[in-house]
């Protein structure tokens, strides 16, 4: 004699399954860590193509040495210094450069302009940059007695910074 055997169907219990994912889900959410990125758009250089570029245009630089930042203005060829900051200790002076960046942008030549060109030397670390970065594009301003961020030169570009021995320089 054979014996069957019973074969019922298991049924699948998911209940609980559920309500540990009805709880964990919300828990994980509150305790994911959401990141901030902040984006700039850079602009790439024109070149030298003489046929293309306007002579009258006038391009601020700031030069990024491993020991100095440099603030200069190029027209017709001939390079114009601003300002040199030395770097005093590990730091440099990024004050300094937004008070000569609020004088150049109050020039009637300078005032229209957003753009500014950017040329660390090879080797200049990443924060610097960034720092270098933060302070030509905006400084913060007192409007009525409130503190807002004013725009200096939001258009960045960046370069290569020109070797000392080749650089032609005149001081205003």
């Amino acid at each position: 004699m054979r014996r069957q055997r019973n074969q019922e169907q298991a049924e699948l219990n998911v209940t609980s399954f559920m309500n540990l994912m009805i709880v964990l889900v919300p828990v994980l959410l509150m305790n994911m860590v959401f990141s901030q990125l902040s984006v700039i758009d850079l602009k790439l250089p024109a070149g030298d193509q003489p046929s293309v570029v306007d002579p009258k245009d006038v391009t601020l630089e700031v030069i990024i040495r491993s020991d100095s930042i440099q603030v200069s203005h190029s027209y017709l060829l001939q390079t114009v210094v601003h300002a040199t900051f030395p770097k005093e200790g590990e730091s440099y002076d990024f004050e300094g450069l937004s008070t000569i960046l609020q004088e150049i942008k109050k020039d009637p030549v300078f005032a229209e302009k957003t753009d500014i060109n950017l040329l660390p030397e090879p080797g200049i670390d990443y924060q610097t940059l960034v720092s270098v970065m933060d302070t030509v594009r905006i400084y913060p301003a007192v409007v009525v007695t409130s503190v807002v961020d004013a725009a200096l030169f939001p258009d960045i570009s960046l370069g290569a910074a020109p070797d000392l021995a080749t650089a032609t320089e005149v001081t205003p």
